[in-house]
Parts: structure tokens; C-alpha cells; sequence
């Protein structure tokens, strides 16, 4: 039972997961659409601020919440697990605030000084209430995939995500918005209205499921045991991925100043990174939805079989798996390559891409592979070795793009050729840790 349960949820997971990337690519689609080249490449360089700031209000906390509730569900401990959601609630609620506060207070100096535009400053106002939607999202988020019903999170993300194509078009129609900055604001807005919408969706079916509970009258909870048995799963979590997120916001922010500094004037430069990474990327890394798809379910699948110690499961699936990432890599790459202008004109209605879809393309094998060895070594339960790897990949990432793009003759394909250095580095280090163990042989 326990088996079947587990993947009918894999496999709503998946369904959503591919449903909500189609419903995303449409929406950059639609804002390559309103705000041109500039528009998307200063878009581009907002939302690793944004990252950023999430990861360290709840980062680790849908993890941690999950953990927890699926320990009080199995024992059928509603007390605990009620009061474990509310206290998380009262405790992400002041931590939120007080992070939004001061990202609200300082967006002047985060625009001028970290982005360098000043055109940013009202996307980052308006992207703080977001901010504190999506903190108590994921507290709800952790309780559903914590009881199982991961079908709740994933058809309201669905529904988010083609909300949020509906609120653009409305937003920019309805306004007549022309100016980048002002589309850029908009497009903001759009998220933290998909953000609340989710938020309140999410709250509502929790209240429902939450009614079935036996909740018992003269419990008194202990709320500083209840969130430090969360706040210890979530904070290294949490400071995990906020060194990974500010390694990579760094080096997303650094590249204008390179290009500027190469000789390139600064909109033209905001117009290649726009081209560059919000477009032709993502046509040619749309395909690693399915490879992160596969790793939901390979993670609890090679997380069974290393319990068992089925070793020759465990190296049979590796193979099916770097077999699966490096043939949908290289039928990306020949795709991207032959026909990229025409992909261009397909999405995005621009004939200016195709040279950067058919550069990034040459990525896209080692990169796909090296995006399954991370999700091989999440199943093998090496952690720790995933942070050490990403943490010096994105400290290569971040000099590699500084060096690079500062090189007029490359500019902005100073990123591609470091995302292929990345690549070949990470899928190697993970490589190593894998046939290290002996958990694959590749002769």
C-alpha cells in the first residue's frame, strides 16, 4: 500500500511539474512579448535578489515541515502536528516581517548599488509581500507532502502558474504599460498576486483536512520544543542553500558590470542577457523538466534499494538514468543546432537568438548528465558532498564570468563557455563519488 501510495504521488508530482514548466515557459514567452530584450534581461537580474531573500526566510522549512508532519500523521498525533503548523506559522510570520522590512526599507540601495538600475526599485517593493506569501506557502506545502497528499500543492501550483499568464496579459492591456520599468513592476505584481492566491488556496484546504482531526482539548503544547525540533532540520538547510543561492546571485549580477566594463554600453548589455539567458536558455534547457521529474521519483527509489542493499538495482538504475539524461541531451543539442533560428521565431517571435541557441546547445549533453548525478547522489543520501560540489561549482561559475565576460570579444558568451566548464566540472565530481562507491562501473 505503502509502495502504490507513493507512486500515485510521484506521478501527480511529475504530471504538475511538467504541466507547471509549460505553463512558465508561456509565461517568459509572454513577457519576452511586452518587454523586449532590455525588459527581460533586467527581469533577469531581479529575481536572484528575490531567491535570495526567500532561501533565507524558509529555506529548508518545506523539508523540515514535511519530516516532522509525516512523523505526527504515521502516529496519528494531530495535537503535535496542529501545533507544530501553528507555531511555524507564529515563528516564519516575525522572521518574514522582519527581513521584508528591511528589503522594503533598503530597495533604493539594493536597485542603485547591487543591481545597478534603478528602474528595479519598484519591482522590489512589490515583490516583498511576496516574500512573506510564499514563507507560509511552504509551511502548508511541507504539511501536505508530509501526509501524503502532495495532489493538494501540485494542482494549486498548476493553477498559479496559468493564473498568473491571465494576470500579466490583464495587468499590461488593461494599463497600457510601455516603459520597461513599469512592465518589469508589472510582471512583479503578477508574482506576488500568483504568491497570495496560493497562499490562501493552500490555507483553505489545510482548515478543511484540518477538521478530521482528534485534537485533544487539554493538550498544551510546548512550542519552543515543537520549532526547535523543526528549526534544527530546516537551518542547515536553509544555510546550505543560501551560500548556493548568493554564489549564483552574485554571479548573475556581476555580468552587466563585466559587459559594461568590456565596452558594451549598458542597455545593449541588459538586451544580451535577456537574449542570452532568459530566452535561448530557456528553450534549450526546457527538456531538464523531465530529468527533474525523474529524480522524484529516483531519489526514494535508490534511497529503497540502498536500504536493501541491492547493489545491483542500484547500479542498473544509475545506468538507465545517465543513459535517459545524456540521449535527451543530445537530441536537445542536434535539435537546438539545426534548426535555431527557427526555434527563435517559434517562441519567442525574434530572429536575433538563434546564435545563442545554437551556442548554448553545445551544453546541453554534459549539462543534462550532470543534472541527473546530482539527483543520483540525492538518492544515494550524499548530501553533503552535494553541497561541498555546488558550492565549489558556483565559486568556478563566479570566476570563470567574471573573467570571461569582461572580454569584449566574448561578452555575453562568456556565460555559455562557463556554464560548459560547470558542467564538465560538477558532472565529474559527482561521477567520481558515484563509481567511488562502487555504486557504478562505467566500463
Amino acid at each position: 500500500m505503502k509502495r502504490d501510495r507513493f507512486l500515485k504521488s510521484s506521478l501527480i508530482m511529475i504530471f504538475s511539474n511538467l504541466i507547471t514548466s509549460i505553463f512558465a515557459f508561456v509565461f517568459s514567452m509572454i513577457l519576452s512579448k511586452y518587454l523586449g530584450a532590455e525588459g527581460m534581461g533586467l527581469y533577469d537580474l531581479i529575481m536572484p535578489i528575490y531567491d535570495l531573500f526567500i532561501c533565507l526566510i524558509c529555506g529548508g522549512m518545506v523539508t523540515a515541515i514535511s519530516k516532522t508532519a509525516a512523523v505526527y500523521f504515521e502516529k496519528d498525533d494531530f495535537s503535535n502536528l496542529d501545533g507544530s503548523i501553528s507555531v511555524s506559522f507564529l515563528f516564519d510570520s516575525v522572521w518574514s516581517l522582519i527581513i521584508i522590512c528591511f528589503v522594503f526599507v533598503n530597495a533604493k540601495y539594493i536597485g542603485m548599488n547591487i543591481i545597478d538600475d534603478i528602474r528595479a526599485v519598484h519591482s522590489i517593493q512589490v515583490i516583498c509581500p511576496a516574500m512573506f506569501f510564499i514563507s507560509l506557502s511552504c509551511i502548508l506545502k511541507g504539511y501536505f507532502y508530509g501526509t501524503s497528499d502532495v495532489k493538494i500543492p501540485a494542482l494549486i501550483d498548476v493553477f498559479e502558474k496559468f493564473l498568473r499568464i491571465v494576470i500579466i496579459i490583464s495587468i499590461i492591456t488593461a494599463f497600457s504599460l510601455k516603459s520597461v520599468k513599469n512592465t518589469v513592476t508589472a510582471a512583479y505584481l503578477t508574482l506576488t498576486f500568483g504568491e497570495l492566491t496560493s497562499l490562501v488556496l493552500l490555507y483553505i484546504v489545510y482548515r478543511l483536512k484540518r477538521r478530521h482531526y482528534t485534537i485533544s482539548k487539554e493538550y498544551t503544547p510546548d512550542k519552543f520544543q515543537l520549532i526547535f525540533d523543526i528549526l534544527i532540520v530546516s537551518f542547515p538547510l536553509c544555510i546550505n542553500g543560501f551560500l548556493s543561492t548568493a554564489l549564483s546571485a552574485f554571479s548573475a549580477l556581476i555580468i552587466p558590470r563585466r559587459l559594461v566594463s568590456s565596452g558594451i554600453d549598458y542597455n545593449v548589455a541588459l538586451a544580451m542577457i535577456g537574449k542570452f539567458k532568459a530566452m535561448s536558455m530557456n528553450i534549450v534547457f526546457f527538456p531538464t523538466t523531465i530529468l527533474n521529474s525523474i529524480s522524484i521519483v529516483l531519489i526514494p527509489d535508490l534511497s529503497e534499494k540502498l536500504s536493501a542493499k541491492d547493489y545491483f538495482s542500484i547500479e542498473n538504475r544509475i545506468s538507465q538514468v545517465l543513459k535517459i539524461s545524456a540521449i535527451l541531451g543530445i537530441v536537445t543539442m542536434i535539435i537546438c543546432f539545426c534548426f535555431p533560428d527557427y526555434l527563435g521565431q517559434l517562441f519567442y517571435k525574434r530572429d536575433d537568438i538563434g546564435k545563442y541557441i545554437k551556442f548554448i546547445s553545445l551544453c546541453a549533453p554534459i549539462s543534462f548528465m550532470s543534472v541527473a548525478t546530482f539527483g543520483i547522489l540525492n538518492g544515494l543520501g550524499k548530501q553533503n558532498i552535494i553541497l561541498r560540489n555546488s558550492i565549489l561549482v558556483s565559486i568556478e561559475d563566479l570566476i570563470l564570468i567574471y573573467i570571461l565576460t569582461g572580454i569584449h570579444s566574448l561578452n555575453i558568451y562568456g556565460c555559455g563557455i562557463s556554464l560548459l566548464i560547470t558542467s564538465i566540472t560538477s558532472l565529474t565530481l559527482n561521477m567520481y563519488e558515484i563509481v567511488k562507491d562502487n555504486f557504478y562501473n562505467p566500463l
